[in-house]
């Protein structure tokens, strides 16, 4: 069953009188087809008109719900002969970030991203998304490979950010990221990436600099979680809504601001609600920005890259 976010709590309660009347309608004697369809339909169109007009933190909650798909999902789901590759040749596996060859509707590609899990154990597992230098150095190894056989790129952007721990500064947090986003930039061949949940700070960016960045349309992308910059600017994490608000974290804001290039509709009432449509939404998306980056040379690839990013922020 759909876990319900604060701002769905009407939602819930149809639901609610919904499954109650399913339960009665056992009984051969009563008759509420009726009253169920109606209910019904009211829900459907309650969670039409919320969903029409979230907030940006409202975005951050759905961004961020437990049942959205994760990698392991968009790999069922999207991607065939999926062959995993682990580690960094230095120091070892980090399970945020999953990486390895596939073949997406008949072109071989590598497929990097970050997973989350989705139950106690493999969110341990998996750290919560949340990677250690090695993992962004096993995204570099495997950047690299791609670029020497020629396989186009497809990352997937899922973490509230990259992991803040004492061991991983040790290990050489901040340059593990610039070189990753830096491997990104230098790719010879086609770069897509997907913002599919969070993308925190530059956890995210190490995996985004890309020829066509993606964004799912209840996702959100920032330098900063909003409790991170209310507990900054307010030195309280309860204005985390007027911080969402202010940072311009969502796919809308983002695309007005030319950061992101293309948003991926959702499902009515997210991506979680309906996953298996989302991740074909998603399989579309990016079958059609690899068709237009096809074909293109190394040299109009790179300079491609080069000018999106340096276009940023100008005038």
């Amino acid at each position: 069953m759909t876990a319900f976010l604060d701002f769905e709590k009407q939602v819930a309660a149809l639901d609610r009188q919904i499954a109650e009347l399913k339960e009665m309608g056992d009984d051969p004697t009563l008759n509420i087809d009726n009253d169920i369809a109606r209910l019904e339909d009211k829900s459907a169109k309650l969670l039409r008109e919320i969903y029409a007009k979230l907030t940006p933190w409202q975005k951050t909650q759905v961004a961020r719900h437990p049942d959205r798909p994760h990698f392991k999902h968009y790999v069922e789901g999207l991607f065939d002969d999926w062959m995993p590759l682990a580690g960094d040749r230095n120091f070892a596996d980090d399970q945020a970030i999953l990486g390895g060859f596939a073949r997406f509707r008949g072109r071989r590609v590598m497929v990097i991203g970050h997973e989350k899990g989705d139950d106690i154990p493999s969110r341990m597992k998996h750290n919560f998304g949340m990677a250690k230098p090695e993992g962004y150095r096993k995204a570099i190894r495997l950047m690299q490979l791609a670029d020497r056989f020629g396989l186009p790129v497809v990352t997937l952007v899922d973490t509230s950010g990259a992991f803040p721990g004492i061991q991983a500064e040790e290990r050489g947090q901040a340059e593990a990221i610039a070189r990753s986003t830096e491997q990104c930039l230098a790719l010879g061949v086609p770069m897509v990436a997907a913002v599919v949940g969070e993308g925190g700070s530059g956890g995210a960016i190490a995996l985004a600099a890309a020829n066509r960045v993606l964004m799912f349309e209840h996702a959100v992308y920032s330098v900063i979680s909003p409790e991170g910059c209310a507990s900054i600017l307010w030195r309280t994490s309860d204005k985390a809504a007027e911080a969402a608000a202010a940072m311009k974290m969502s796919a809308q804001d983002l695309i007005a601001l030319k950061i992101i290039d293309r948003i991926v509709p959702e499902p009515v009432g997210g991506a979680h609600r309906a996953p298996d449509v989302a991740i074909q939404a998603l399989g579309d998306a990016i079958a059609e920005e690899l068709d237009g980056l096809s074909g293109l040379p190394r040299d109009a690839l790179l300079a491609a890259r080069e000018e999106k990013f340096l276009a940023m922020g100008r005038a």
